[in-house]
């Protein structure tokens, strides 16, 4: 990076300029869900000294308690994007159906889906947590908007980012030209880009899932596992370490930022359920992410963005990062 500051601002602004990736429309939108994103992480800074640890006394539509936080973080989204007229609905893991723009706002082209605050179970002990969004283009020739406008397979989006509130605020986003980071200048009050065209190395020594499930585990997931334990002895001639923080956006941003594979598979508890992430807000725009940096994203038999999704809160088994090790734990599906 030459000391030149180029803000997110600047960096969308060339992206539609120069290169021509992003219609203004979407610009303005992505700047939009920036600062919605400044606003959350200002909440999760003030943690208890805001009043905004601790579970809430109502559930999502998943039937899991949710968080003060959770609920804060999607009002912030919702009421961020709801007037600018670049959207003409909305969709988040903590919303029973679909948010359109109310009439009194002028509708967009675009459709927004958002996990407004991943790894809830993270937020009163102050670890890592994160906001994941997805942007899709509204089919043309309709009128209104509907449920199943939404549901496009993720290779349809037109661009996709998290921000994950750790130590530093990063802001990480794809428009289909790869990846690109920004930290949060709080002094500036500005997104400043810190390292663009994101690379996964192809191979690692690391693996995030979380062991206390082992025993539901398919034969496929647990032959790749044991084998990464078995370290230099074993089949693969190396030693691996494990890591899982049971946040998505931290245990990706991990990946990003040094390589490394991450599993939430399908397991017996529930084998009705085909995975516990969900397709339309985790793992869609996490795995186009990962591709755009050279990694694969898969659900173990077939590449995660070519799904067609069924219905707007649907499941799905993941598996993504480094490309030699997700591809070696699909062959591994493929062949049992």
């Amino acid at each position: 990076m030459s000391n030149k500051r180029i803000s997110l601002t600047r960096y969308l602004v060339e992206q539609q300029r120069v290169d021509g990736h992003i219609p203004s429309q979407l610009r303005l939108l992505l700047e939009v869900v920036a600062r919605a994103c400044k606003s959350i992480s200002q909440a999760v800074n003030k943690g208890d000294l805001g009043g905004v640890l601790g579970a809430a006394t109502t559930e999502n539509v998943q039937g899991e308690v949710q968080k003060k936080l959770d609920i804060i973080a999607n009002e912030v989204l919702i009421e961020a994007n709801e007037w600018g007229g670049h959207l003409a609905a909305m969709a988040s893991e903590e919303m029973d159906s679909i948010y359109v723009v109310p009439n009194r706002y002028p509708q967009g082209e675009y459709l927004l889906l958002f996990d407004p605050l991943d790894g809830s179970s993270n937020i009163d002990v102050n670890v890592s947590i994160g906001t994941i969004f997805s942007v899709l283009k509204k089919p043309e020739g309709h009128t209104g908007v509907s449920e199943q406008d939404f549901l496009q397979r993720g290779a349809q989006q037109v661009a996709a980012g998290y921000c994950v509130y750790g130590p530093q605020t990063t802001l990480v986003l794809t428009v289909g030209d790869g990846v690109a980071m920004f930290t949060l200048d709080r002094e500036q009050g500005s997104f400043v880009l810190t390292q663009e065209n994101v690379q996964i190395p192809p191979d690692t020594k690391e693996f995030a899932i979380n062991m206390s499930n082992m025993r539901h585990w398919d034969a496929p997931v647990k032959r790749y596992v044991d084998e990464c334990l078995a370290g230099t002895e074993g089949p693969r001639g190396k030693d691996f370490n494990m890591r899982w923080i049971a946040s998505m956006v931290a245990d990706v941003h991990r990946i990003l930022t040094r390589g490394g594979i991450f599993m939430y598979p399908w397991d017996k508890r529930e084998p009705n359920k085909p995975g516990k992430l969900r397709l339309m807000y985790e793992a869609n725009p996490m795995g186009w992410l990962v591709e755009q940096a050279g990694g694969a994203a898969t659900n173990g038999k077939e590449r995660i963005l070519d799904i067609q999704p069924a219905k707007l809160h649907e499941r799905v088994s993941v598996i993504l990062g480094s490309k030699n090790e997700v591809e070696r734990v699909t062959a591994y599906h493929r062949e049992a």
